[in-house]
């Protein structure tokens, strides 16, 4: 599994922010044909995403769009002209607004029409989407990630300005992650909206990972170094990691049973687990 730390959302109807993406860092490039683009440009956005990919005109990690959300009239062509025109190019399709599982299933139903090879993304945003995330999350096989979205989300529920604390969200963010965790796909976090605010950014990130979540979205190349050093395991963190891995194998060899102990402290294969990831996300 490759890393997904940083997510950096960037608008289809901008050929220059489009080229230039490709080498901010980011792990992986959102391209948005949604929110970012007004109604009246959808089909021009459209056109450039498609003629921009096809051309390789984008470099860097891998590349995910987001299509109009299915109670639009615009979603049934983004699918069909990404899929035909830019497919190869494209790792995955963002669905913004999913509130039950039949709307994956019809996205990729249309996938399999069209030929199309790319996995799903299932941005959780409504109340109603919150209430069926266990059925989300299994509706399909391409389905790989679960993003949690704020803006839409507070404005579902009635609340004002998403960015106060992290921990307003904490019912949301648990139930997104055990229902990725149960699906085995990822969980990210949606974007910061506060572009200047890097000290909110960096305490909002730190928070969703220590609740377990894999990354976190961008709105902007400023936000990419906070989010990559948050969800990037520190030296400290793998070396201690390797030393659990360590300990426990020295047991097996020694035909221990149980837990060990490890300056001080109980270790056991709970602990191999964690240390297990800790290693992988370092590696990736």
């Amino acid at each position: 599994m490759r890393a997904r730390r940083s997510c950096l959302s960037v608008p289809g109807s901008s050929e220059k922010m489009l080229v230039k993406a490709g080498g901010l860092g980011a792990d992986e490039i959102v391209i948005d044909l949604e929110d970012s683009v007004a109604p009246g440009a959808k089909s021009e956005a459209r056109e450039l995403v498609c003629r921009v990919l096809a051309e390789g005109g984008l470099k860097g990690g891998p590349v995910s769009v987001r299509v109009n959300a299915l109670d639009t009239p615009w979603w049934r062509d983004d699918v069909a002209a990404l899929v035909e025109r830019a497919g190869p190019a494209i790792d995955s399709l963002v669905v913004p607004k999913v509130e039950r599982a039949e709307s994956l299933i019809e996205v990729e139903r249309m996938l399999d029409e069209h030929g199309g090879a790319m996995a799903l993304q299932a941005l959780v945003e409504t109340a109603a989407g919150l209430l069926r995330l266990a059925e989300i999350a299994s509706a399909s096989q391409r389905l790989d990630t679960l993003i949690l979205g704020y803006a839409d989300l507070a404005a579902s529920l009635g609340r004002a300005n998403p960015e106060e604390s992290p921990g307003r969200w904490l019912y949301a963010q648990e139930a997104l992650l055990v229902a990725a965790r149960a699906a085995g796909v990822e969980a990210i976090d949606g974007p910061y909206l506060a572009i200047g605010d890097e000290e909110g950014l960096r305490r909002w990130a730190e928070h969703v990972r220590d609740l377990g979540y894999d990354g976190k979205w961008a709105i902007h190349p400023s936000q990419l170094t906070v989010i990559n050093q948050t969800f990037t395991p520190d030296d400290g963190e793998v070396e201690r990691a390797r030393a659990i891995l360590a300990a426990l194998d020295r047991a097996d060899t020694e035909e221990a049973r149980g837990a060990v102990q490890l300056d001080g402290k109980m270790i056991d294969e709970a602990s191999r687990k964690q240390a297990e990831q800790v290693v992988a996300r370092a590696g990736r």
